[in-house]
């Protein structure tokens, strides 16, 4: 098996990383809503940065109003209210972008994409009884996706699975992904001691597929505006958008599946079937 030369920085990042962020979302509360707010500024940051965004600076502060607000009005009022600062925050982002139009199109959805890294992960942690388990399975499923599809892809190789966006996926990487995907989320829900774990089972299969999309969509978006990081702050994976794009888009879904089945209780309707 041939093993690609990012692959030691990259475990490292995530030996580093994966328990901090599994301590901070063991603890909740203000310090994890400050972490997820900071990082969702960067994540706003990081695509300004890929699209080449002007005026930078003030599209920056004005984004990250609307987003610290958005953040603010979750803890107050109900989800559709922080969800129309961030459409106000898209708007006036929108009216100040200078540029072609490429750019004042892809400009406001940096707030949109920002927010649905925050949004979701805030209101599923929030829940008393298994929002910690309910990030826990989303980060599970997440990270056993990129791990399988990683290994799969390089041991049984095959067709491609999207080579003009993403020469080195496979079809049997993503298959793999999706496969272990799902058995790590049905595992984390058997631990959690949830008898849903089987039932579960079609949850967890499509957050891996959609997170997987998630992580070609940031590929294509890189690709269309010519660069391959978003950022260096992660050594081995680049930026928090290449390393988040999985968990931002299966976190949107997860958050949407589970207002769809408990409005109430979102992460209760995620993984109680």
């Amino acid at each position: 098996m041939r093993i690609g030369a990012d692959f030691r920085p990259r475990l490292i990042s995530a030996l580093v990383l994966a328990p901090l962020v599994l301590a901070v979302c063991l603890w909740g509360h203000w310090p994890f809503t400050l972490v997820v707010l900071i990082t969702a500024l960067l994540v706003f940051w990081e695509w300004l940065t890929v699209i080449g965004a002007k005026p930078k600076r003030a599209l920056l502060i004005v984004g990250s109003l609307a987003l610290i607000g958005a953040v603010l009005m979750l803890a107050i009022r109900p989800l559709s209210a922080a969800s129309a600062l961030v459409i106000v925050g898209m708007v006036a982002v929108a009216l100040i972008a200078r540029g072609g139009r490429r750019l004042r199109l892809w400009t406001p959805f940096g707030v949109l994409y920002a927010a649905a890294l925050a949004l979701p992960a805030l209101m599923l942690r929030a829940e008393p009884v298994i929002g910690l388990l309910s990030l826990v399975w989303l980060f599970a499923v997440v990270w056993s996706t990129d791990i399988a599809a990683y290994f799969c892809g390089r041991l049984i190789g095959g067709p491609k699975l999207w080579p003009r966006v993403s020469p080195n996926k496979t079809w049997s990487g993503a298959i793999g992904g999706a496969v272990f995907g799902m058995a790590a989320g049905m595992l984390t829900l058997y631990v959690g001691g949830l008898s849903s774990a089987l039932l579960a089972a079609p949850a967890a299969f499509l957050a891996s597929v959609v997170s997987q999309a998630g992580d070609l969509f940031e590929s294509s978006m890189k690709r269309r505006f010519g660069v391959k990081d978003s950022s260096a702050l992660i050594p081995g994976h680049g930026g928090l958008m290449d390393r988040l794009d999985g968990f931002i888009a299966a976190g949107a879904f997860a958050l949407a599946l589970g207002l769809l089945r408990d409005p109430a209780a979102p992460a209760l309707g995620l993984l109680a079937w």
